[in-house]
């Protein structure tokens, strides 16, 4: 029975074997997504808990997912299955206090710096502000990006009015979304994140677009930029930092 079919026959019946069936087709997909995850992640988050969450998002993706909307059911599942894993993340405190303080406070000097500028700050205007040293900056991203807790999984809080929505601005790159309201609302936010993506510095806007868009993982990036992974990282961190600083700041203007 080709897949089409079993959808087909899933729907219509119900049956748990299908819907087994389903789940073992796409289980790749719960492995692909894990694993883009976990690569953000320090080395005391168990894969298997990230893979075990991501079969329960899996698991309702198939339950949700209607075959008449003409989408393709992928784009939808992954959506689902991220959701789940960073809906599990936020259950664990795994990310020690001092970095995320760390973290608030370059997020905070990039936001006003714009204020001040009108402008993206540059590194040492940044640096300046937090008074620190160069080297000092690069150790804190560095820091930052071991624990991961930068990644474009965070909730859109700023253009969502802080309404307690789930919708998170990864989940607006893969629309996958059934509702008309909804699916404008995820328009929308595409359309502030492309514009907060484009007014950044170009190595950082290449590096999320790589990342975010394009399904590229850091290494490969940094064969493309000829510059080691862990540089990568860091200017994945530094554009994260930035672009968190414009959308989590609804007081403000995008472009200061």
């Amino acid at each position: 029975m080709e897949i089409s079919e079993v959808w087909r026959e899933y729907r219509a019946t119900g049956s748990p074997e299908l819907r087994n069936r389903l789940v073992m087709q796409y289980a790749p997909l719960v492995k692909y997504v894990a694993g883009r995850v976990r690569s953000g992640l320090p080395q005391t988050v168990d894969p298997g808990d990230l893979v075990s969450e991501g079969v329960f998002g899996l698991m309702d993706a198939i339950e949700k997912f209607d075959l008449t909307r003409g989408y393709k059911f992928e784009t939808y599942a992954m959506s689902r299955i991220k959701g789940a894993i960073i809906d599990e993340l936020r259950t664990i405190d795994w990310v020690p206090r001092s970095v995320r303080a760390k973290a608030r406070a370059i997020e905070r000097a990039y936001a006003k710096l714009e204020g001040e500028l009108h402008r993206t700050p540059e590194e040492h205007e940044v640096v300046n502000e937090l008074s620190m040293t160069r080297e000092q900056f690069t150790q804190t991203l560095s820091q930052i990006s071991l624990v991961g807790i930068v990644p474009l999984d965070e909730l859109l809080s700023a253009s969502d009015g802080g309404d307690g929505g789930q919708s998170t601005l990864a989940d607006t790159i893969a629309d996958g979304t059934d509702d008309p309201v909804e699916a404008f609302e995820v328009q929308e936010i595409k359309q502030i994140l492309a514009e907060a993506v484009e007014g950044m510095p170009e190595r950082e806007r290449l590096v999320l677009t790589l990342y975010y868009y394009e399904g590229l993982t850091l290494a490969e990036i940094g064969q493309v930029l000829g510059v080691t992974e862990s540089r990568v990282c860091q200017i994945h961190t530094k554009g994260i930092l930035q672009l968190r600083s414009r959308l989590l700041e609804p007081e403000r203007g995008l472009a200061g």
